[in-house]
């Protein structure tokens, strides 16, 4: 039996229909940018998450670096720094960058590879201008102490929410915690449109229309630019799928959550560290991330037997050769190093049916028990 690890062929097929309407009401309404489906993207999305505002930009990597020179932490040719993760894609470090800062990595977590308060503290200095945790996988990350710690030393918390599409902490959503937070909805999120788009959300009315001037080049009226903006629009057949799409995400969820849960069940006996939600919060179970020191040979025991894996993150940002230029004298990643040589993802999609996941279950559990 073949497994992949996703299959979004499986989804369109199942919403084809659907999904032809949607794409047919913009055709017929021959508004493609910046029209009224993105506007009720936008309020309908800002409404699932309860917080007052969100726009559309092109792509997750853009909300992070919008957001941030949105807020107006970042002076130019100023060395600014934003602190955040030592273990999620490289996109977090490269949205940092582009929007005129230097990313700080920190280590993290070794029970939930969340970024790690204490180092956030340690690493803290004079050129310091934002907290950008990564609620990593979907789960939250520890955002009682990051809060804590943004609030003692006068800085704001950008969350990258990318992977946390429905994800709660305390009963509310990750994403509206901080000054803003960036999503994407890149066709493998638990919201993902047919192609790249994202969202800046964010509870500060003047921060949103920052970013609604920057995504649209700089400009205040047409063809009058304010700003040395950026191209990042979230165009409306996108924001037509993505409609459709945020209708069944919680629904979705829910279905993750159950196979999550069953493969919690199935490898309680195994020597493999599995990630378990804090009593506070509820992830959407976006990826199924494991950790074993036989990774490799695991991997390779999965794949001769027809099933998919994939590594999340196989390299430190840190480590990214075209990061590493940041890292400061004196910074080790001990607990991140380590968990990149342990980490895999197994399959988990509503689309993946119940025979399926008893075969990586069965293959999961004999390769512990040979």
């Amino acid at each position: 039996m073949f497994v992949p690890f996703l299959d979004l062929k499986r989804e369109s097929e199942r919403d084809r229909v659907e999904t032809e309407q949607a794409i047919t009401r913009v055709l017929k309404n021959g508004w493609y940018v910046l029209g009224p489906e993105l506007e009720a993207l936008e309020t309908e999305f800002a409404a699932y998450l309860k917080v007052p505002y969100a726009a559309g930009v092109a792509c997750g990597t853009d909300a992070l670096t919008l957001a941030l020179q949105a807020a107006g932490i970042i002076r130019p040719n100023a060395n600014d720094e934003v602190i955040t993760t030592a273990l999620s894609a490289a996109y977090t470090g490269l949205a940092i960058y582009r929007a005129g800062a230097i990313p700080r990595f920190v280590d993290i977590q070794a029970e939930t590879l969340q970024i790690d308060p204490d180092q956030i503290e340690r690493w803290i200095g004079p050129r310091t201008r934002a907290i950008l945790p990564v609620h990593l996988y979907g789960y939250a990350s520890d955002l009682q102490n990051i809060g804590n710690l943004a609030c003692a030393h006068n800085l704001p918390v950008i969350e990258d929410a990318c992977q946390a599409h429905g994800s709660l902490w305390k009963g509310k959503a990750l994403g509206s915690f901080g000054a803003a937070a960036g999503f994407s909805f890149y066709p493998t999120k638990n919201l993902g449109a047919l192609g790249d788009a994202g969202m800046v959300v964010t509870s500060s009315k003047d921060l949103d229309q920052q970013v609604r001037k920057l995504r649209h080049g700089g400009q205040s009226q047409a063809y009058v630019h304010e700003l040395l903006g950026f191209n990042s629009r979230l165009d409306e057949l996108q924001a037509a799928v993505l409609r459709l799409k945020l209708k069944k995400l919680e629904s979705r969820n829910e279905a993750r959550r159950q196979m999550a849960s069953r493969y919690d069940e199935a490898f309680a006996d195994l020597d493999l560290k599995v990630l378990h939600p804090a009593s506070e919060s509820l992830p959407n179970r976006h990826l199924y991330t494991v950790r074993t020191a036989p990774r490799d040979d695991l991997r390779s025991h999965l794949r001769n037997k027809g099933i998919g894996t994939l590594i999340h993150y196989p390299l430190p940002l840190p480590h990214q050769p075209a990061l590493k230029q940041f890292v400061l004298a004196g910074q080790e990643f001990p607990v991140a190093e380590q968990a990149a040589r342990e980490i895999f993802s197994l399959p988990l999609y509503p689309e993946l049916t119940e025979e399926e996941q008893q075969h990586i279950i069965r293959t999961m559990r004999g390769f512990f028990e040979m």
